[in-house]
């Protein structure tokens, strides 16, 4: 079965390369929770030091780091979830498959190429 393909569930994604990619996905989520950790631990560090005389700039560069990977960390939750329940690798706006090329760089995609595009486009 490892050559075989997965119908309709998971976009008829082999099961080497959900393997693969969910291998991915695990690896990304571990290292948006190290660097959540990372950040919390050098904010509480910085605080102790200067005692809330922290540099609003460094403040805000801080926040949006731990922004951007909650972000990420909460779109790779959603990938791993998609997945448990055999809807990976589906585009959520036209319902076709993702390539597996755009899978392997951003695994955790919810649209095809052609719907980001589209996505983009229209901000």
């Amino acid at each position: 079965m490892n050559d075989q393909v997965i119908g309709v569930r998971n976009a008829g994604l082999r099961p080497v390369d959900l393997a693969a990619l969910r291998e991915s996905l695990h690896e990304q989520r571990l290292f948006r929770q190290e660097q959540l950790r990372q950040i919390g631990a050098a904010a509480t560090a910085r605080d102790d030091r200067v005692r809330g005389r922290q540099a609003p700039a460094q403040a805000e560069v801080r926040s949006k780091l731990a922004a951007s990977a909650r972000m990420v960390l909460a779109d790779v939750e959603a990938a791993l979830e998609r997945m448990e329940r055999g809807h990976y690798g589906r585009c959520h706006l036209c319902t076709g498959p993702i390539t597996l090329d755009r899978l392997e760089i951003v695994p955790q995609a919810r649209y095809c190429t052609r719907c980001q595009q589209v996505k983009e486009a229209g901000r």
